[in-house]
């Protein structure tokens, strides 16, 4: 028997695939540019504030008065932020629902996604109705990889870190938890999530 209790799932590139790439492979004359943008200008950090908290207006328009000149690119960041929805990820949400039919283990998500933005994801993706609940950091004012975001899955849904296995794709926020005692999985691909939970007895 598993010692398994809980499986506690990022989403981002886990269960759907995100890439700001999606929007702007066409609107740059070079890679350099392209590069540039998404590592000085709209880059993750940033992105990470509006998932934190911040509205994303007023993220806008801080950027466009710091890079006039990229404002278009800027503009469309979260103009045009559902074209970076690739979809789901198939064979994560084939193992996601094989995992609700058993019914052995709760299933939680942990998510960082701006609050303003996650409704989309909740319309398009029906399997997110699988979870128990989900927690966004945009709607808890903090996110991974603050510890306290990790225990709101504790304090909310009765989480036991000892039980619990966390996925992510982000090294930073696997070892979060980890130093928070949870079980993790770094997640690489469908197949490989497949086997570490098999390796937990799920």
């Amino acid at each position: 028997m598993t010692s398994i209790k809980t499986v506690l799932f990022d989403l981002g590139n886990v269960l759907i695939d995100w890439n700001p790439r999606y929007v702007f492979h066409d609107m740059f004359g070079s890679q350099e540019d392209l590069d540039f943008f998404l590592t000085h200008v709209c880059s993750s950090d940033w992105n990470e504030e509006q998932d934190a908290g911040r509205p994303i207006a007023e993220a806008t328009e801080k950027q466009v008065a710091l890079y006039p000149e990229w404002e278009a690119a800027i503009l469309a960041f979260y103009g045009q932020w559902t074209k970076m929805l690739g979809g789901p990820i198939i064979r994560t949400v084939d193992i996601l629902e094989e995992l609700k039919a058993q019914g052995q283990v709760q299933l939680l998500a942990l998510t960082n996604w701006s609050a303003e933005l996650f409704p989309i994801a909740r319309k398009r993706y029906s399997f997110l109705q699988h979870f128990e609940g989900i927690i966004v950091s945009g709607e808890e004012g903090m996110r991974k990889p603050n510890p306290n975001i990790y225990q709101i899955a504790e304090t909310r849904y009765g989480v036991q870190p000892a039980s619990t296995v966390f996925i992510d794709d982000s090294l930073r926020n696997i070892n979060a938890a980890k130093a928070l005692g949870f079980h993790v999985i770094h997640f690489q691909n469908p197949t490989q999530l497949r086997s570490a939970l098999a390796e937990l007895g799920i």
